[in-house]
C-alpha cells in the first residue's frame, strides 16, 4: 500500500488554475496533491547577447522555493548570495523543456522568462513546474497575439513532466515526498503530447533497477502525462 492509498499508476489530485497572478502576461497555479507552484511568463522585448540580430526569440526559466515551502523555514537563496546547485539545475531543465516545443523564429525578437515559485512542497515540485509553466507560456504568448506583437502562437507542441519510481519493488506514478525520500529508484520524465522525450533524469537509490522496470517507470510516465495534457488543454482553452 502506499502511503497516500493510491493505486500504482495514480495521479494526486491535480489542478491547473489560469491567470493566478494579475500583472503577469501569462500565469498559472498548478497544484499536484499538496505540492503547490506558482507559474508567471513575462515578455521582454529584448533577447540575450549571444541571438541578437538573428531574428529569433528565447524562452527561459527561473526556479525559486519560499522559506516555509517545507515543514521547516529554508534560508533564501538571495540571502545567501547564490544560487544552489540544485536550483540553477531545475531552472535550466524546465527552460530546456520549454524550448523544445516553441518555435523561436515565429518569436521575434523577445524574451519570455517563467519564473516557478514553489509555495508548498511534497515532492515532485520540478515535474510540476514544467506542466504548469507550459500554461503560463501559452497564456502569455496568446496575449502577445491579441496584442498583433505576433501573428500565431509560436508552440508547437505540449510538454509537461511526472515523476515515477519503485516503492517497495512496485513502480509507482507521480511520488509525493513520503515515497520519494524512501524509494528504491526515482526518475523524472519530460514528455511531450506527440509523444517526444525531452529528458529522463533516474537514479537508483539503493540496488540498481532494471531495464524492464525502467520501461515500466516510462509507461507509467506516459500514462500520468497524457492526464496532465488533458488538464493543460482544459486550462487553456484547447
Amino acid at each position: 500500500m502506499r502511503p497516500s492509498g493510491r493505486d500504482p499508476a495514480a495521479l494526486r489530485p491535480v489542478s491547473l488554475q489560469p491567470g493566478f497572478a494579475r500583472h503577469a502576461e501569462g500565469s498559472c497555479l498548478i497544484r499536484m496533491g499538496v505540492t503547490e507552484v506558482l507559474c508567471t511568463a513575462s515578455v521582454e522585448g529584448r533577447v540575450p547577447p549571444f541571438l541578437r540580430g538573428q531574428g529569433q526569440g528565447w524562452v527561459t526559466a527561473e526556479y525559486g522555493m519560499l522559506p516555509r515551502a517545507t515543514h521547516t523555514r529554508g534560508d533564501r537563496e538571495a540571502a545567501r548570495g547564490k544560487q544552489s546547485g540544485r536550483t540553477q539545475e531545475i531552472q535550466r531543465l524546465i527552460g530546456r523543456s520549454l524550448r523544445a516545443v516553441t518555435d523561436m523564429k515565429a518569436m521575434g525578437e523577445m524574451t519570455v522568462t517563467i519564473d516557478c515559485d514553489v509555495l508548498t512542497a511534497d515532492g515532485g515540485t520540478r515535474c510540476a513546474s514544467i506542466t504548469g509553466a507550459w500554461v503560463a507560456l501559452h497564456l502569455a504568448f496568446e496575449h502577445c497575439r491579441r496584442m498583433n506583437i505576433m501573428s500565431r502562437n509560436p508552440l508547437k507542441d505540449q510538454v509537461a513532466a511526472v515523476s515515477c519510481g519503485v516503492w517497495e519493488g512496485t513502480p509507482v506514478l507521480d511520488l509525493d515526498y513520503a515515497e520519494d525520500s524512501k524509494a528504491d529508484a526515482d526518475a523524472n520524465f519530460v514528455l511531450t503530447g506527440a509523444g517526444g522525450i525531452v529528458e529522463v533524469q533516474g537514479t537508483a537509490e539503493g540496488a540498481p533497477f532494471s531495464d524492464a522496470e525502467l520501461m515500466a517507470l516510462l509507461g507509467l510516465a506516459r500514462s500520468g502525462t497524457l492526464d496532465l495534457f488533458a488538464k493543460q488543454r482544459e486550462a487553456v482553452g484547447l
